[in-house]
């Protein structure tokens, strides 16, 4: 343990203390750890940010976008030689372990640095006039100041994918990241401070959700980002429209693996618990549901009984542990609960229970746990994100029928497909209704230079990363233009 950091927030270029209530931030291995406390931001501090970030707004519009992309490489650069120490701290925070925390912070590096690189490719259409002596343009602006509202399971990269092009195309940004991961966003903002970003560009108000609410409410908001829960990102949502105000919003996953009978079984045990057991459950694109024809069934359970037994369930900061804690006290109780309802409708595969004593029960950790689910009524395993190590199976005696239970779900955002059939790989990519589709590899994942976000359930607006991000952080002009 060592000294508890000060919770601060940036605004207007100075690193200022909150006016609002007490955070206390949790090591979730070992909560008597405290990571960091102070006053979270009241709405007082997000109104100075949103004054900061549109004073801002018109010079770093002007700045030109190489200069702009000079400041995100050189925090590219910054985060890179610090990867193992924030990643460290990542991992003492959040909770996932310390291999996984040191690749997500270099990981968020090179998003900097993909998206400093963007804004040198096309960012504009010309187009034939009907009229002589004409041409059309088509060309791209900056939105103006936005609101950014992140997640705590990817604390780095996730406000990476989100500031970097925001800040790339010339918009300015209040960003309330979540209350479990303060230290990760004030170490992201510093790079960023540190690279040159000049005062108000971004504004880092950390808080509970009254933060985001405020930043949401604010009249000065142009646009708005938002990963989180779906049934808030709808409301959210809501609210903005009646406004006129772009959303972005990439929401939950109830995400599906789906093992034929002529798959590699070795691959889909490795990649299912891969996708289901990493970051503790805790992906928007976890595998938290399996479908496995009934030719393989047994076999495929046996094995994935094993697996999952054998993984290592420690402190995040531990060597060799695979899986770490949940976030918070409220997760791990809220999981355990959903567990032990199970228990009483579902067969269990690999089913523990709570853990009743030692580092373990003091923690906030889930075992790695397998339900068969009854095909009538297969509950909430099968139903409801529960975000933890848990995985709901359910057998099917056809690849048709394992493709409509993929698509049993109000959630649309990743599966995977187990086959050595390229037919079947071509059909699932043509009938199962998600945004993202992995083939023989875990549903878990996401390319910093490939379009990533749902369909139903999962995402409103937009999608992220790749070239497309851009989408959402400009908006177009066009334009007559004649001599």
């Amino acid at each position: 343990m060592s000294t508890p950091i000060e919770l601060r927030h940036l605004i207007d270029g100075r690193w200022v203390t909150g006016s609002g209530d007490e955070l206390v931030d949790l090591n979730p291995s070992r909560p008597s750890d405290i990571v960091a406390s102070g006053p979270g931001a009241s709405d007082t501090d997000v109104a100075r940010a949103f004054v900061a970030a549109r004073a801002a707004a018109e010079g770093w519009r002007r700045t030109p976008a190489r200069s702009r992309a000079a400041v995100l490489l050189r925090a590219a650069d910054f985060v890179a030689a610090r990867s193992e120490e924030w990643g460290t701290e990542l991992a003492r925070e959040e909770g996932k372990t310390r291999a996984e925390g040191i690749a997500e912070v270099a990981h968020g590096a090179n998003i900097l640095r993909y998206h400093a690189h963007d804004v040198e490719r096309a960012s504009g259409e010309v187009y034939e006039s009907p009229n002589p002596g004409e041409r059309i343009l088509v060309v791209r602006r900056p939105v103006g100041v936005i609101g950014a509202i992140t997640p705590f399971n990817f604390p780095f990269s996730i406000p990476a994918w989100k500031l970097a092009p925001a800040l790339a195309w010339g918009n300015t940004i209040v960003w309330k990241p979540a209350t479990f991961v303060p230290v990760l966003a004030m170490r992201f903002a510093e790079a960023l401070m540190e690279a040159g970003l000049p005062d108000g560009v971004l504004n880092l108000v950390n808080g509970t959700a009254a933060v985001g609410e405020a930043i949401v409410a604010h009249p000065d908001v142009d646009a708005v980002t938002f990963t989180g829960s779906t049934r808030v990102g709808r409301q959210i949502a809501s609210r903005l429209a009646g406004r006129g105000i772009p959303f972005q919003g990439e929401l939950g996953g109830k995400n599906a693996s789906l093992v034929l009978e002529d798959a590699d079984l070795d691959l889909a045990v490795e990649q299912v618990a891969i996708g289901a057991f990493s970051t503790a459950g805790q992906k928007c694109t976890a595998t938290s549901r399996v479908v496995v024809h009934e030719a393989v069934a047994d076999r495929f359970l046996a094995a994935l009984a094993e697996r999952t037994r054998a993984a290592v369930v420690g402190d995040a900061l531990g060597d060799g542990v695979e899986v770490g804690p949940v976030v918070d006290a409220g997760a791990r109780d809220r999981i355990n609960a959903a567990l032990d309802r199970a228990s009483r409708y579902a067969t269990p595969v690999v089913a523990p229970g709570p853990y009743r004593d030692g580092l373990l029960a003091e923690g906030f950790f889930i075992p790695p746990s397998v339900f068969e689910l009854p095909a009538a009524e297969p509950g909430e395993l099968w139903h409801d994100e529960l975000f933890g190590p848990v995985v709901g199976v359910r057998r099917t005696r056809s690849a048709a029928e394992g493709f409509a239970l993929v698509n049993d779900s109000e959630y649309g955002l990743s599966t995977a497909v187990f086959t050595t059939d390229l037919g079947r790989a071509l059909a699932a990519i043509d009938d199962i209704r998600v945004g993202v589709v992995h083939i023989n590899s875990a549903s878990a994942g996401a390319d910093l230079h490939v379009p990533f976000g749902g369909t139903r359930g999962s995402a409103l607006g937009p999608k992220e990363q790749g070239a497309v991000a851009r989408d959402f952080f400009t908006e177009t002009a066009t334009v007559y233009l004649r001599g």
